[in-house]
């Protein structure tokens, strides 16, 4: 059974040292380390769907991330009210403790996404699969001709253990943005933003390692081979073991309100698709289970028509964003409270969103956003844009880190690559397990090598990516 007093755990690797008051708990902490940080700065150019525009309206990844952490806000407040009730807390203090820790879990859900989006997570895996399969992987770690090799300069490495490959090959956005958190965002030493433990478990959206089981059937995983042990601390300071934090399925449920529902506008916004017709067609089939919503939605669209408001679409369609929101938000609620027990005992499966009377509404309008939006022309030049880059990117940069064996000088191609890397990036693997910067580039493993190489692609903005790409290329001089 999962208890509150550990699942808002406030204490983190390093102790904090500013002190904490009920108006101001850990959790609004994690949110002031965060907001200004350039690893949030560059969601802004990062797309959500559409390709990044020089227009106010389509949604970044900034953008989508603030309206998920809005919704997850509501949502954690109306389930801490109803926690008060039922005595899980004790008072106003936690219900505060629940709404800013998925709140700022929410902020920063889609922090570790790299350009081009969960497209850009399936091209980095595609591309390492082939890679560990290839003579050129093969040529590079330890084998029985080794003695035998006349080339005094070839490096060689250990072969990689399966949870180290499998960190490429199913590399993961969320286990991705726990290593931002806790490393790369760096300030003073090696616990990069150093947030809150709560919060850490409250983003592993999926509890278990590269290596598990579940892994080939779910392709996900929460945290990589290099934070194995802060998963350790974190699952004994939360007491959440392979268990998924309560607070996870708030933010899970807050994300799929956020993009089912923006995604669309976007598209009317763009006019991608009819909307009156695509209205008529989810009118037609839910407006009898929710009548009152829908003569709401009516009147206001008469409104619209009687004022003669430009962009009636764009008004209806933002209209229709509000009140579907608002019912899903009803039906997630309803259902974290019907299946708290299972919740706290680990036996929940699924999510809120899914086991909600919300299904068939949400599955609408995933289905209209398949049909409609991911199948759009822009969406698609993008994500073949994304494939060509990131190919490109990995071919140099994995290249070049596996074939210079110190950074001293920059005469080589290789070299020259490898000091493109982000610095911070670079000195972070050069922090050893005393937490002091020591570890000199030839003496790094393969498996951090491949690492510095997702590190410095996955942080890339699609703009910078894309720059870099045509630099290197030749296509326009830096």
């Amino acid at each position: 059974m999962l208890e509150w007093a550990k699942l808002l755990n406030g204490e983190r690797q390093r102790k904090s040292e500013s002190k904490s008051y009920p108006h101001r708990n850990e959790f609004d902490k994690d949110y002031e380390r965060i907001i200004y940080s350039s690893s949030l700065r560059r969601l802004q150019d990062k797309a959500q769907v559409f390709p990044l525009q020089n227009n106010d309206f389509t949604r970044t990844r900034l953008t989508h991330s603030l309206e998920v952490a809005s919704l997850g806000r509501s949502l954690a407040w109306n389930i801490g009210e109803w926690l008060i009730e039922k005595k899980a807390f004790e008072g106003f203090a936690e219900a505060k403790q629940l709404a800013s820790l998925v709140e700022v879990s929410c902020l920063v859900h889609d922090l570790g996404n790299p350009p081009f989006g969960h497209y850009g997570e399936d091209i980095i895996r595609k591309w390492f699969k082939e890679w560990f399969a290839s003579d050129l992987y093969k040529d590079k770690v330890t084998d029985t001709d080794t003695d035998t090799d006349t080339d005094t300069d070839k490096i060689i490495f250990d072969e990689l253990s399966t949870q180290q490959k499998n960190d490429f090959i199913y590399f993961e956005g969320n286990a991705q943005a726990i290593r931002i958190l806790s490393k790369l965002q760096f300030l003073n030493d090696q616990y990069g933003a150093n947030f809150s433990y709560a919060t850490l478990a409250t983003l592993m959206k999926y509890p278990w390692a590269s290596d598990h089981g579940k892994v080939k059937k779910k392709k996900k995983f929460g945290y990589f081979y290099s934070e194995r042990e802060l998963f350790k601390e974190i699952v004994s300071k939360t007491g959440t073991e392979e268990c998924r934090h309560p607070a996870t399925y708030i933010l899970e449920a807050a994300d799929d309100i956020a993009y089912l529902t923006a995604d669309i506008e976007d598209a009317v916004k763009k006019d991608v698709f009819d909307w009156d017709k695509i209205y008529q067609e989810i009118r037609h089939e839910f407006g009898e289970l929710y009548p009152k919503e829908f003569y709401r939605l009516e009147d206001l669209r008469r409104k619209a028509l009687l004022n003669k408001v430009p962009n009636k679409n764009l008004i209806n369609v933002q209209n229709f964003k509000v009140t579907i929101q608002g019912i899903m938000i009803i039906a997630v609620v309803n259902t974290f409270k019907e299946k708290y027990d299972l919740i706290m005992n680990g036996e929940f499966e699924g999510d809120l969103l899914s086991n909600s009377t919300a299904r068939t509404l949400s599955d609408k309008l995933r289905d209209v956003a398949f049909k409609y939006v991911f199948s759009n022309k822009e969406v698609l030049t993008l994500e073949l844009v994304g494939d060509r880059v990131l190919n490109d990117l990995l071919d140099l940069f994995v290249n070049a880190v596996v074939n210079v064996k110190s950074i001293k000088k920059t005469k080589s191609k290789h070299e020259k690559l490898v000091h493109l890397i982000s610095e911070n990036f670079r000195h972070i693997q050069r922090i050893s397990e005393k937490g002091e910067p020591t570890v000199e580039f030839e003496d790094l493993p393969l498996y951090n090598r491949l690492q510095l190489v997702t590190d410095f692609i996955s942080g890339m903005t699609d703009g910078y990516a894309v720059n870099l790409h045509q630099e290197l290329l030749g296509v326009k001089l830096p």
